[in-house]
């Protein structure tokens, strides 16, 4: 009688035990399915490191065609661009990423042009671009250069005292220069002194910070450029005279600027929080918090723009065009008049702190029409020339902001974003003096209150 009810037993926990084992087996298998599905990652540090900017996020998830990562290597090395390369693989459906080792496939790494490890190559429908390294700027940078067609260029002027692309010492455009062609433009320079006219190839114009005065002729060629469609950039600093240089009222393009509802006003903004010290920064710098609605700041709330030696600008649209503001400064800042600074050093002027708006957009309504659409000359106007000089333009949100200005001056409205930047650098740099208390309180102290520790419980025990 006990036989079969002892095999009816197992025969029941032979029963459980199989379907724990199934039940496991299947909770295994979906999660493995989701996980390769559905990969997702938190990034838990504060600089995110191991997060895509908001940039190559917008690009890969709007592809519109299929787009393949080649990265050519030795297999041992494949895990070093895994980390990177599968995080955009995981952005969009349209987007594969192949790991190549052109030793074992020759053929392919010959067909792809490729001589060198590290090697990262982009295509998509028989077009295909380099990236000039393993880093996320350079990859959203190539595949920029691979989904647009056409290349625009940005037309720097020159004659006027105006900031140099090929110096590279502060005040300088070069990191400017290097910033806009990696991003699918090409820039040129442009003296209107020589022929007072814009070239056809020019996309856009940059005004980039005269400290002499535009003669007629050359204010008039800007302003028949913008009124018949075209896009410009004017950086207008303030008409500031100390004893080592000074900067040129520039009546008749502020009179025009005015004209298209942007009105340049007479003073500097000061910063009186302090906060730039924190920086490196001088009162002269004024820091850059609110922003407004326009799609060249829209995605810019949570960062800070720095605004070297900038005056206030009062924009108001007119009959012709649409103007809106872009850019403010904190709430603690101040404008200082007193603009001769040859005889003494600038002093604080009093008054109750502010916000000053130092950045501005318009759009200029031609009239004429093209291809059913009507044509706009759009214009930028910035109080400040040094935003986007090489010492300044690292700063906070100054990359993106300057590039968001040319993307909408070039109707690029979609490159528009927060940009990948270089991992910030987050090691500790330690003195001599403090690398030797650090291994004094390591190698001695600790062991030591451990050791005395340990002897003050035995002594109580005994």
């Amino acid at each position: 009688m006990k036989v079969p009810f002892l095999k009816s037993r197992q025969a029941r926990y032979g029963a459980f035990a199989s379907t724990y084992i199934l039940v496991v087996l299947a909770i295994l298998v979906t999660v493995n399915f989701l996980a390769n599905r559905y990969n997702k990652s938190y990034d838990s540090t504060s600089n995110k490191r191991y997060s895509l900017a908001d940039q190559t996020i917008k690009v890969v998830s709007g592809l519109k065609a299929d787009v393949e990562i080649a990265y050519f290597d030795e297999t041992a090395d494949f895990a070093r661009a895994k980390d990177l390369l599968d995080r955009y693989d995981n952005l969009s459906p349209r987007l594969k990423v192949a790991y190549i080792d052109p030793f074992k496939k020759p053929t392919l790494a010959k067909q792809y042009g490729v001589t060198r490890t590290g090697t990262v190559i982009l295509s998509t429908a028989g077009k295909r671009e380099e990236a000039r390294s393993l880093s996320e700027e350079e990859i959203t940078s190539a595949l920029i250069r691979l989904l647009k067609s056409g290349v625009k260029t940005v037309c720097f002027t020159t004659g006027a005292g105006e900031h140099s692309l090929e110096d590279s010492d502060g005040p300088a455009y070069s990191s400017l220069k290097e910033l806009i062609e990696k991003n699918n433009y090409k820039t040129d320079t442009i003296n209107l002194l020589e022929k007072p006219q814009i070239p056809e190839a020019c996309s856009i114009v940059v005004v980039a910070g005269p400290r002499t005065d535009y003669p007629q002729p050359i204010v008039d060629a800007l302003k028949k450029y913008v009124e018949e469609g075209g896009r410009a950039l004017f950086l207008m600093d303030p008409p500031l005279k100390t004893p080592k240089d000074s900067v040129a009222e520039n009546a008749a393009m502020a009179k025009v600027l005015e004209d298209w509802g942007v009105k340049l006003n007479r003073d500097l903004i000061l910063d009186t929080s302090g906060i730039g010290g924190l920086y490196g920064l001088g009162p002269e710098t004024a820091l850059g918090t609110r922003y407004e609605t326009h799609p060249i700041v829209r995605e810019m709330k949570r960062t800070a723009t720095a605004f070297p030696i900038v005056r206030s600008l009062e924009p108001k649209p007119t009959d012709k065009t649409s103007v809106e503001k872009l850019v403010s400064t904190s709430r603690n800042s101040i404008a200082a008049t007193n603009l001769n600074l040859a005889s003494g050093a600038l002093a604080m002027p009093k008054g109750e702190p502010q916000s000053y708006c130092v950045a501005a957009a318009g759009s200029y309504r031609t009239g004429k029409e093209k291809d059913g659409n009507a044509v706009e000359g759009r214009f930028v106007v910035a109080g400040s020339s040094d935003f986007a000089a090489n010492y300044a333009l690292g700063f906070g949100g100054n990359r993106d902001l300057v590039m968001n200005m040319l993307n909408w001056l070039s109707s690029d409205e979609d490159l528009i974003s927060i940009r990948p930047k270089d991992p910030e650098d987050r090691r500790i740099q330690l003195t001599r003096n403090q690398m030797q208390l650090v291994r004094t309180v390591s190698q001695f102290v600790i062991p030591l209150v451990v050791i005395a520790l340990g002897i003050a419980v035995w002594w109580r025990r005994r």
